[in-house]
């Protein structure tokens, strides 16, 4: 008979929910601390599909786990509610943002409770409640209130730095990257003579939040700024991007660069995502190298390869570089102008992609700095201001993009590395129709001649004294910050017509969205908060009067730091307890996609190493353990969307089969990082497993034939796997190898299940196993055992290293590969002996003789196979 899941799967949800299984009392430190994290989901209209389940599943298996094995077990669930899909709705029904979240969190929360994950529902938070952005807002003023040190390599209070210079000026700092404002170099008189306009411009220059013009992608259609890996989304649903510069919040994450990378080397996270940050960040070591117009323009490079410096044959700018309009000429003028046009509406990712190379000329001319020569400078797609300088010196012969950009405009490939002369590149690569990038002898490099490229590379960066230093950039990019959308955090920032900026006092926070009657696009390049005067504008009896920011955070703000509000959600007075952030952090297991990657744990390290810095919390990373789940695939191996049409919802599958089942099932479908396609028959399949461990422990009820469980002693076989499956199952569940702890549940369920008189040590043992998987079921069982108080605070079995040790086997005896018999030896027994054994035993000997042995295989406690003709 089929157990009836339905009916036991509501009744035991409704019991934990009840009794509080799942509350966790934060303060007890008694006991070791389990804290089990997902990334916390974007509660879309769609629902959930079978997909989303997966991580959920195996942190769910982990948690039950630990809590039988006596831990302390943390494991919180919430919602990253803002989002632009939301304000898009509202745009189209003019429904608030606030009403469709809601509604969409009910589903969720609903269908995560179907499917018995042991989440503490008190500890749940919401990224769009006043009470939770409070803090995003407070996270936000902090890092504008701080500055980072590099002398110390760390963050500190911003008025520690106002106090350096009103006492000794700047002189014990080097001079900022991109400085703008007064002219550096003063004294502590001249920063106490400075307007607090000026001095606001100063240290605009060091805080960790500040406002800069960059260009960004614009989408008129939205209303919007949008981040890089949102633009191909919105561009397939027929929106148009271009990109413009405009005035924006940035968090300076590149301050981080280097201890983000280092703190990658203590963390427990897969292979593929630390390549990924660390590739993000970009890490290089080269030199900058100042080139100058002929009409005294300073251009600088980065480069890593200074050793090809003699090799430059032109320079190619991007085409927002802000030399670009005094280096256009007027007979270029048109076609500059036309190009950066056009350039405006390629996202980064196109204008990167390995295509044909586009650009247009300048007009104007630069000198090589170690040879003299003119060389012209060009605009180009494919160069970014954002990255490095913003220029490039173009070198033809040693670089496979330079060369693609000189074959495709003529210009000139100068050689001035050459390989071995035995390699059959080196014709082509002297006569200028090759390129190679390897290390190699100096050539056509005036002094430098004849020296290995490796040696040459520091001395031509030396030999042009003040032109050119050893530097080391990354390619990372400072976090853009500001998003023009109703639906997000107000950014705590009043701008005065005096032009003064000044951020709310911590005390007025939080600052609250404002109600409006619609929520289209302001017809501006401001949020619709524009259009909320009431709210916008602001008189203060010191500055006057000053508007609010319009700009709101991006939805990375509020999934920052949510782990945090886990362990303090109801806290009014700080962001997280010292005490508790203390004894639970870091995050002992966190599961979540891959996408994820590179920005949201890069932003949560960042924020969490500032928030480190500044006192406020007492570790240096946030996550110890990281874990990415597969995709789940449809049936048609495509991956699950609401326009394929191959979405699953679990709702029909627990409807159908159980959520037991579907749990066993996405855990049984192969190792976690797997990819997988789902299959509704894989689900019947665990339906078919779990009536089995029904019948197993119950019996047939439809039947009234119950299974007998009794007290009695096990046998030695009994014992064994018993004990074999406890190990097998436990070190599985520490391995996170889910599929193989099942296998062996269900070798254990082939053993017993026709054992006629079951021994009870051995079935509560298995209810236990089984609980952090099918944990609906397991506690039926347990209460069918006769037991109260539920299963999942049961402790966990241990097992007997001594029951596993086999004294004795039985070995197959074969003759020509047919089994003939059989035997029992001691556990172990060496090759020899059981050949000895084998060809001495009664049946092998009749059916050996007369003939030849020809070979005899024996596998040690398995078989002996005797060849003979």
């Amino acid at each position: 008979m089929s157990y009836p899941f339905s009916e036991i799967e509501e009744r035991w949800q409704r019991y934990w929910q009840e009794n509080g299984t799942f509350r966790t009392d934060v303060h007890d430190t008694s006991r070791p601390k389990c804290f089990v994290l997902d990334m916390f989901p974007y509660p879309s209209g769609d629902g959930l599909h079978v997909g989303h389940p997966e991580g959920y599943t195996a942190t769910d298996i982990v948690a039950r786990y630990r809590r039988h094995c006596g831990y302390n077990v943390l494991h919180p669930m919430g919602w990253d509610a803002f989002g632009l899909p939301a304000e898009q709705y509202a745009m189209k029904t003019n429904v608030h943002p606030s009403v469709t979240t809601e509604r969409n969190i009910g589903n969720f929360r609903r269908q995560l409770r179907s499917l018995g994950f042991s989440y503490d529902w008190d500890r749940e938070v919401n990224t769009t409640d006043p009470s939770y952005y409070r803090w995003t807002q407070w996270i936000f003023l902090t890092l504008y209130n701080a500055w980072y040190d590099t002398r110390v390599q760390k963050a500190r209070a911003i008025d520690t730095l106002v106090q350096e210079f009103a006492t000794s000026g700047c002189a014990a700092l080097g001079t900022p990257a991109n400085y703008e404002g007064p002219e550096w170099g003063f004294d502590a008189a001249a920063w106490n003579a400075m307007s607090a306009l000026d001095q606001q411009q100063v240290l605009t220059n060091f805080r960790l939040v500040f406002e800069h013009e960059i260009p960004v992608n614009w989408c008129e259609g939205l209303g919007s700024v949008l981040a890089n890996e949102e633009v191909d989304e919105w561009v397939k649903k027929g929106y148009s991007v271009e990109r413009r510069p405009m005035r924006q919040w940035m968090m300076r994450i590149t301050a981080y660069s280097e201890r983000l990378l280092a703190g990658l080397e203590t963390l427990n996270w897969p292979a593929s995502t630390v390549d990924m940050q660390r590739n993000w960040i970009g890490k290089s070591e080269g030199a900058e190298i100042t080139f100058v117009s002929e009409a005294g323009i300073s251009l600088s490079v980065f480069t890593t390869r200074p050793d090809t410096l003699f090799g430059v044959t032109f320079m190619t700018l991007a085409p927002e570089h802000a030399a670009v309009d005094e280096l256009a000429t007027p007979g270029q003028r048109a076609a500059v102008d036309q190009y950066r046009r056009q350039t405006s509406f390629k996202s980064e990712r196109d204008r990167q992609a390995d295509t044909e190379k586009t650009g247009v000329w300048t007009g104007s001319y630069a000198i090589n700095p170690a040879s003299g020569e003119r060389v012209p400078v060009w605009i180009g797609d494919y160069v970014l201001a954002g990255y490095g300088t913003g220029a490039v010196m173009g070198v033809p012969a040693h670089d496979e993009r330079d060369f693609a950009f000189a074959e495709t405009f003529g210009l000139p490939v100068l050689p001035v590395i050459a390989p071995d002369p035995a390699s059959p590149e080196y014709q082509g690569v002297l006569a200028g129709g090759q390129c190679y990038t390897d290390a190699g002898t100096m050539i056509n490099s005036g002094a430098f001649d004849g020296m290995h490229s490796e040696e040459a590379k520091w001395k031509i960066v030396e030999s042009l004294g003040a032109a050119a230093r050893r530097t080391v950039k990354y390619k990372q990019r400072d976090w853009l910050f500001s998003r023009q959308r109703y639906w997000g955090e107000p950014i705590p920032i009043v701008k005065y017509d005096s032009g003064l900026v000044m951020p709310l006092e911590m005390s007025e926070l939080p600052l609250v969205l404002p109600e409006m009657a619609e929520f289209k696009p302001s017809g501006s390049t401001e949020s619709p908060l524009a259009l909320a005067t009431e709210w916008l504008n602001v008189e203060h009896p010191v500055y006057g009067h000053g508007r609010r920011e319009t700009n709101t955070m991006p939805q990375w703000a509020g999934s920052c730091w949510y782990y945090l509000r886990f362990l303090d959600p109801a806290n009014t007075e700080t962001v997280v307890t010292h005490d508790l952030e203390r004894h639970w952090l870091p995050v002992d297991l966190y599961i979540g996609g891959a996408e994820h990657g590179v920005l949201h744990l890069l932003y949560a390290r960042f924020w969490h190493k500032a928030l480190f810095d500044l006192g406020y919390l007492s570790t240096d990373e946030p996550f110890r353990r990281l874990v990415h789940q597969g995709l789940i695939l449809g049936e048609d191996s495509q991956k699950m969307s609401k326009s394929r049409g191959n979405s699953v919802n679990p709702d029909a599958v627990v409807a159908e089969y159980g959520a037991d089942a579907m749990r066993l099932f996405e855990m049984f479908m192969g190792p976690l990082e797997m990819t997988k396609p789902w299959s509704t028959k894989g689900v019947e399949g665990l339906r078919r497993f779990l009536n089995r461990v029904w019948r197993m422990v119950v019996g047939d009820e439809e039947a009234e034939v119950a299974a007998l469980v009794t007290d009695r002693a096990m046998t030695l076989d009994e014992e064994r796997m018993l004990h074999t499956t406890i190990q097998k199952v436990t070190e599985d569940i520490e391995a996170l190898r889910f599929n193989t702890a099942i296998s062996a549940l269900m070798v254990f369920v082939n053993e017993f299940i026709n054992v006629a008189e079951k021994p009870r040590a051995a079935m509560e043992a298995f209810v236990r196993l089984l609980s952090p998987f099918a944990p609906h079921i397991a506690e039926e069982l347990w209460s069918r055992l006769g037991h109260g108080g539920g299963v999942a605070n049961q402790p966990w079995p241990e097992f007997d290293p001594g029951k596993i040790t086999v004294d004795e086997v039985e070995i197959v005896l074969q003759v020509n590969s047919r089994i003939k018999a059989k035997t029992v030896v001691p556990a172990g027994t060496e090759a020899n002996e059981l050949e000895r054994l084998a060809l001495e035993h009664d049946s092998v000997r009749y059916l050996i003789a007369g003939k030849t042995v020809r070979k005899v295989i024996a596998v040690k406690d398995k078989l002996v196979n005797v060849i003979a003709s």
